[in-house]
């Protein structure tokens, strides 16, 4: 009889550790494991053109690459810059500011992907399978790195685990510090569409924001509003001529999945309605957004012949669908392909002080536009060949004082980061256009 009912407690805790899981609540306690430490291979210097200052995370040979444009790379005091590496000892890192050392983030379960920082605490975000993963870590620093590693510790806690479906989305948290959300695919149902999920930080539980039909598609880019942790945005499918291919009726309701193509959206948390807030006309590029300030939406884009592409950088208000050019781009009859490059913009990210746009080209040039303004500044130049290499997609840090992206200038791909002149904040916190009172 007593093993009778021994047999029957294992299985209702077997039944209550699966229930727990079909909800994603977590209840184990985070997990304490050392993670490996690289010594500094850092290199600071100069741009040749700009003269501004620039600080190189990485100069191994292989590929490096930081966290990509709308994600969260710093930690929250900024005491570690994540990106990613193709080496051996590779996967997801983390850059010591204090130190200049190397984290890797071998967790014992193995390799973790889909990234981001944390919008509140100092920690990592990320997928390992179907497991959705929180990693904090606790630093005690080296005052002599490179004779030996600071130690630093991770404190692993288990959000949740998909019971169907898989992560097909780099991570992305809530301005709040609520929640992290993330685009699935993969379901066991083969004609069940894509759908968002978003997870609570606290309590593991995890719930579908919207479904997302297939046509019209879905291409990713899960984004929170850095302003609203009601809002995120996605990326809609591609037509068959580019990134879209005409336009579709702009309503609130589930016919704004009617047509084909449109790139822009964003769904309420609330209502779990997607929207599409800019309707492109037939042929027009619109690409790469990210959210900014006041739930504005950047994106590049414009209408152009080939081979040139015309791609300014736009400012959309997702509320009134006004747009407004941040950052122009340029086009001319005769221009060939690789010099109207030098002048239109692919990937553009906004300060959190709403006092900067960031925008890359394709020539590895990083430009600041100023928030108000629009005036431009270069910051540095000469990441990139034509043609070759991966883009820079260009990030942000915090404070407003940094960008972030891949460079080749080194002659391999490694992780930099540009320091905005301290005179051009100066610049422009002074600035009081419009303000003045004539007399």
């Amino acid at each position: 009889m007593k093993r009778i009912t021994n047999r029957l407690a294992q299985r209702e805790l077997r039944f209550a550790t699966v229930a727990l899981m079909m909800v994603g609540c977590s209840i184990a306690a985070p997990v304490p494991y050392a993670l490996e430490v690289l010594p500094p291979e850092h290199r600071r210097m100069t741009d040749p053109k700009t003269g501004n200052e620039l600080l190189f995370l990485s100069t191994a040979p292989e590929k490096d690459s930081n966290l990509y444009f709308h994600e969260r790379s710093w930690f929250a005091d900024e005491s570690v810059i994540l990106f990613t590496s193709s080496r051996a000892k590779g996967g997801l890192m983390g850059y010591v500011t204090a130190t200049g050392e190397l984290i890797r983030f071998n967790t014992p379960e193995g390799g973790v992907g889909g990234a981001t920082a944390a919008a509140k605490d100092n920690a990592v975000l990320a997928a390992r399978g179907r497991t959705i993963v929180e990693i904090k870590i606790s630093i005690e620093p080296s005052d002599a790195p490179r004779l030996h590693a600071s130690r630093i510790t991770g404190r692993e806690r288990i959000l949740c685990t998909l019971p169907d479906g898989s992560p097909a989305t780099a991570l992305n948290a809530s301005c709040d510090g609520k929640y992290v959300a993330f685009g699935v695919t993969g379901f066991s149902d083969k004609k069940r569409g894509p759908a968002i999920y978003k997870v609570d930080l606290k309590t593991g539980k995890f719930s579908e924001v919207c479904r997302l039909p297939d046509p019209p598609g879905y291409a990713g880019h899960v984004q929170w509003s850095r302003t609203n942790p009601n809002l995120i945005s996605f990326a809609g499918g591609r037509g068959p001529t580019g990134d879209v291919t005409g336009p579709v009726h702009a309503s609130s309701g589930p016919e704004d999945y009617a047509g084909r193509g449109q790139r822009l959206w964003v769904v309420d948390i609330r209502k779990g309605i997607p929207r599409n807030v800019y309707l492109a006309q037939e042929g027009e590029l619109v690409t790469h957004e990210s959210w900014w300030v006041n739930d504005q939406l950047l994106f590049c884009g414009g209408k152009s012949s080939p081979p040139a592409v015309l791609s300014h950088v736009k400012i959309l208000n997702i509320y009134s669908g006004e747009v407004r050019i941040g950052g122009a781009g340029a086009w001319w009859p005769d221009a060939s392909a690789e010099n109207a490059a030098r002048l239109n913009w692919w990937h553009a990210a906004g300060s959190a002080n709403g006092k900067w746009i960031a925008a890359d080209n394709w020539h590895g040039d990083i430009m600041l536009f100023e928030g108000k303004t629009t005036r431009p500044h270069l910051l540095t130049s000469g990441h990139r060949t034509y043609g070759q290499g991966e883009h820079p997609h260009v990030g942000w840090d915090r404070k407003g004082e940094k960008v972030i992206f891949v460079s080749h200038m080194l002659g391999d791909q490694n992780v930099c980061v540009a320091i905005i002149p301290k005179a051009w904040q100066e610049e422009i916190s002074a600035n009081d256009d419009g303000l003045r009172i004539k007399h």
